[in-house]
């Protein structure tokens, strides 16, 4: 990553390398269906958050109500994945950590915005 990106936008990549080895280990109907829409939507909180950054100063507080509520989608998603047993504990503890994280972030932003 680029040092001089954000803070979030590094968290968010980090999210994205965790999730993607951990993808590797789901079962092969749930890898291409429910395991797929988390990493699509990772990737969509990626985006989401750097259009947030280079977003114009009128324009910033809806890009970030977008990068929030796309997180709070992905949580959703996680903890299916979880309940499904397709992550463990561990590995779901792991991924919930990032996700607060990402969600005081966006917090953050969204106060300051």
């Amino acid at each position: 990553m680029n040092n001089n990106e954000i803070p979030i936008i590094i968290r968010i990549y980090d999210l994205y390398k965790i999730y993607y080895q951990y993808l590797e280990l789901f079962p092969k109907k749930d890898k291409y269906a429910l395991g797929k829409k988390c990493e699509e939507l990772i990737i969509g909180l990626l985006e989401s958050a750097l259009i947030a950054k280079n977003s114009p100063p009128e324009e910033k507080k809806p890009a970030v109500k977008t990068t929030s509520v796309k997180l709070d989608l992905l949580k959703i998603f996680i903890r299916l994945c979880k309940d499904l047993k397709l992550l463990d504990q561990k590995k779901y503890i792991t991924i919930e950590n990032l996700l607060q994280e990402i969600g005081r972030m966006i917090g953050g932003w969204q106060k300051s915005s």
